[in-house]
This record gives C-alpha cells, structure tokens and sequence, in this order.
C-alpha cells in the first residue's frame, strides 16, 4: 500500500499509540498508514505507557500542548472548541487499537489519563467494510485522523491543500478493496487436491 500514500506535513504533531495486538496482526493496519501519511509523527506499541520514556518527553516538553484524542463529557470538542495554543506546539495522541483495549489502555497509562482530551463529531460512516464496527459512528485510525486534520484546518491551525485531504484515504481504501477482492476470488476459486495414487 506504500504507493498509494501522499504524505501530508503539518504543523501538529501526531503520536499513534498501538497496542501490541494491532501490530501482530498486520502491518499495514490503519495505524500504520497513518504514520506514514504523516511525516510530523511518531509511532509507538505498548499496551501500558506509564513509563515510556519517548512518550513521557513529550508530554513534559513545556514546549508542546498534548491532548489525547478520545471522547469524553470534558473532551474538548474540535466542532465548536478550537484549541488554544499559543506559541506551544500541539501534541495529539491518538490510541490505535479496539474500542475494549483502547479503554484499558487509557485507564493503565497514568500520564495519557492525566492529560486533556480532545474529540469531534461527524455525520460519516466507516468505509472499512471488512472490519465490523461496534457502532455506526466509530471509525478506523486513519479515518479519524483526516477528520481532526478537517478540523484543524478550519480552525486555521493547519494549511493543507484539498487535493491532499482527498488523496490522505487512498492507501486505506486501495487496502480495504484489495482484501475485498482477495475474499472474493478466494471463495470463487476454490482448489480441489486429487488424491495421489500409490505405486506398486
């Protein structure tokens, strides 16, 4: 899926946090496209980051204002709320993983709990049709970094051109076809062994 990706640079910095099951399971995850569409990020697995010495550097840089993106009743809502920076550098967390790990992950790291968060809402649906959602709102990782990367940009926070924006989901969507229509061919042509005959 590497050709497909259009890298974005942006102001904001972008730290994809997976969870260990997410990265054994494959490695063209959405998680993963994310980072690479992203030249300002980093990429993490862990499934506690208490002591993650990276993670920690940069939430105690005085230079950078970080939130972790998760909703919440005080989840500072990108729609409505623009963040106010200042001259700190924004620094968005963005946890990679199911919805049931993503809460553990959340409640066992004690300094991505601490920090404040930030959310949106939307009217889309998920174009990942291989993957059931929990609910009709929920999207993939890549998927709802584009809508924070909307936001942002409407808040004049980011600069990016629509081109950009419309080419940031291809490697996502170039993959979810791919396996669609490896499904596909897979049940149309099923393979059928003779058996050997003995000799003698």
């Amino acid at each position: 899926m590497c050709g497909y990706i259009r890298a974005i640079p942006t102001q904001t910095k972008f730290i994809i946090l997976m969870h260990p099951k997410e990265f054994k399971k494959t490695k063209n995850g959405t998680g993963r496209l994310t980072h690479l569409s992203l030249p300002n990020s980093e990429l993490y697995v862990d499934d506690d980051f208490s002591n993650h010495n990276a993670v920690n550097a940069l939430i105690d840089n005085p230079d950078h204002l970080c939130y972790v993106l998760y909703p919440g009743k005080n989840s500072l809502n990108l729609n409505t709320q623009k963040i106010e920076a200042g001259e700190k550098r924004i620094v968005i967390f963005i946890i990679d993983s199911t919805w049931p790990c993503s809460v553990k992950m959340l409640r066992v790291s004690k300094n991505l709990q601490q920090l404040p968060k930030v959310s949106f809402t939307h009217s889309k649906c998920s174009q990942f049709m291989i993957k059931e959602q929990p609910k009709e709102f929920c999207l993939s990782t890549i998927e709802s970094t584009l809508s924070v990367l909307e936001l942002l940009h409407k808040q004049g926070i980011e600069d990016i051109e629509t081109e950009k924006f419309e080419k940031f989901l291809t490697p996502f969507t170039s993959m979810v076809k791919y396996q669609i229509d490896c499904a596909s061919h897979s049940e149309n042509h099923s393979v059928r062994f003779k058996p050997r005959r003995e000799e003698g």
